[in-house]
């Protein structure tokens, strides 16, 4: 028995004949499509082809882009998905490049559009640099208050004494190669931090974080920066943070949110008291990383003893024991050490007004009784000089701060009646200690002008000015 039925000759012959033309058809159709993928093709690699052309060589170079991924050897294009993955990631480090030169902003890298096929490429853009900003001063200066100025403008990303934690890991002794040591150290943590690399705290934080979270960053509550959104995540209970935020409570802070924080924050400050030797920042300022500025702050020495010896209390036991016995002479290593800070002061103050090449309009002199006596005025010439806008924030905060009743509780309060409070110390200082500091520190007082006291009297009478009228130490 058959197994099937079979067709005749004519069928078999007229379904044979379909079968070819529907093969027929669908080649052709297929063609057709590739033909017209390929004209759409060499049209998207013409366009960016001419977009790669307009991209400066030293740009490229600058950025380490392979060329073998971009074009063959035979200058023909390798395949659309290899060219458009290879432009897309030159783009993107041509971006971080211009980002981390301060060219374009992250809002303008976000924001930038891709323009029409026939549009002329753009001119010239004026440039906005990001700014670094170092409040150079030491212990006693003012310059919490001052940093505050800094602090409080929302476009800037601020650390107070980062440095502190070098000082409590590190240890030099005072003096000699050691002293060069430090500074060194300190210099290129300073470096990296301007750069937005906070790891580089990670070494001397103690505990050592782990996963980058930390409770223990020094004065995190004096950084806004390091206490606003998404910085500050959600506080976790029974974690106990020393220098918790002060207006909110935050969880540990996170190195890598704060990187960030620092990166998308179009200049970046901090202040430091442990960069004594203004020589030491050459290498930054010649960095084309960076666009330093530097502000040093300074403050009648006399004033800064009367400071620390209440701040500081445990380290000048020597200085109350010798004003109590009434003993002639205090011990010649305390008036050395004294001597030597305000000779370390004095002569990065002098290299800095000297205006050498690579500090040229890099470097400001101001002294903490001009902040007291004018802090709004002070503070529109220190931001001129950095080349930041001052926002009203700012002037707020000053405005508010500056004529407070009295000062704020804290040896690190940042509240001052700033027109009394710089002359306090004049009316406890025993002329004895102010002779002292006077002869010590004569060549420093005569080059920032403050007078010295020739007696008792002259010391405590408010009628006497023991300041002299300066300009501003800047040169645009």
């Amino acid at each position: 028995m058959e197994k099937g039925l079979v067709l005749p000759q004519d069928c078999r012959d007229f379904l044979h004949s379909l079968r070819m033309r529907s093969k027929y058809a669908l080649f052709l159709a297929f063609v057709v499509v590739v033909f017209v993928f390929i004209e759409k093709e060499n049209k998207i690699i013409s366009r960016v082809s001419d977009k790669l052309k307009q991209i400066p060589q030293s740009l490229v170079d600058a950025n380490s882009t392979d060329p073998a991924l971009v074009l063959a050897e035979n200058a023909s294009l390798l395949s659309l998905s290899e060219l458009d993955s290879a432009f897309t990631q030159l783009q993107s480090r041509l971006r971080n490049f211009s980002l981390q030169l301060g060219v374009e902003t992250v809002e303008e890298a976000q924001g930038e559009g891709k323009g029409d096929e026939g549009e002329q490429p753009p001119g010239p853009r004026e440039a906005r640099p990001r700014r670094h900003v170092l409040l150079m001063a030491t212990t006693r200066t003012g310059s919490s208050f001052v940093g505050e100025f800094f602090n409080q403008q929302g476009n800037i990303f601020y650390l107070f004494e980062p440095l502190w934690h070098i000082e409590r890991t590190v240890s030099f002794e005072a003096g000699g190669a050691n002293a060069a040591g430090s500074a060194l150290v300190y210099r290129d943590v300073l470096k990296q931090l301007f750069l937005c690399d906070l790891y580089v705290l990670e070494h001397f934080i103690s505990p050592l974080p782990e996963d980058h979270l930390t409770q223990f960053m020094f004065r995190r509550g004096s950084s806004r920066s390091l206490c606003e959104d998404p910085v500050c995540t959600p506080f976790i209970k029974k974690v106990f943070e020393k220098y918790h935020c002060k207006n909110r409570r935050c969880g540990p802070l996170n190195v890598t949110l704060a990187a960030e924080a620092c990166r998308r924050k179009e200049h970046m400050a901090l202040k430091a008291v442990r960069i004594r030797q203004l020589e030491f920042l050459q290498p930054l300022a010649e960095d084309p990383r960076l666009d330093l500025r530097v502000i040093q702050l300074v403050r009648d020495p006399r004033a800064v003893l009367a400071s620390r010896m209440v701040a500081f209390a445990g380290k000048y036991e020597t200085w109350k024991k010798w004003l109590a016995e009434g003993q002639d002479q205090l011990r010649e290593e305390e008036v050395q050490r004294l001597r030597g800070n305000c000779e370390s002061i004095r002569l990065s103050a002098e290299l800095g007004l000297r205006q050498p090449a690579w500090l040229q309009g890099r470097y400001m002199l101001v002294r903490y009784e001009d902040v007291a006596r004018r802090p709004l005025q002070k503070a529109r010439e220190m931001y001129r000089f950095a080349g930041i806008p001052l926002t009203p924030q700012v002037e707020d905060w000053i405005q508010k701060n500056t004529q407070a009743a009295r000062d704020g509780s804290g040896i690190y309060s940042t509240q001052k009646n700033s027109s009394e409070q710089f002359e306090k110390w004049r009316f406890s200082m025993p002329f004895k200690l102010a002779q002292v500091v006077q002869a010590a520190c004569g060549p420093a007082m005569q080059l920032f002008g403050y007078k010295l006291a020739r007696d008792a009297a002259s010391l405590t009478n408010r009628s006497v000015s023991l300041l002299e009228e300066r300009g501003t130490f800047w040169v645009t």
